[in-house]
């Protein structure tokens, strides 16, 4: 099956800027506002990434019974390693600690 092609409306809306501050100059407010978007939408994609598997690993747990452990067992895997990433955590700890390479 081909991929649909995405639409200009959605197109429009696409980040175009790299979820860092590598570059960024601080000065220009509309980058920097682009740049913290960008972060943050990264954290809630990855938060939301971690929400999807744990309902599904929930799904599997019900559905599989005493044999969880070892039909869902990629599941909790998968989901342990989205754990990691998936709290929110903001952007201003990465804008603070930014060191400029000048």
């Amino acid at each position: 099956m081909a991929p649909t092609p995405e639409s200009a409306g959605f197109l429009a809306k696409k980040p175009t800027v790299l979820p860092t501050f590598d570059g960024v100059d601080y000065d220009d407010n509309k980058a920097l506002k682009k740049a913290q978007d960008a972060i943050i939408r990264e954290q809630w994609v990855k938060s939301m990434m971690a929400r999807l598997v744990r309902e599904e690993m929930g799904r599997c747990y019900y559905k599989e019974g005493v044999n969880h452990l070892e039909k869902c067992g990629h599941l909790r895997e998968r989901y342990f390693e989205l754990l990691k990433e998936s709290k929110i955590r903001g952007y201003l700890f990465e804008q603070q600690n930014y060191a400029s390479k000048e």
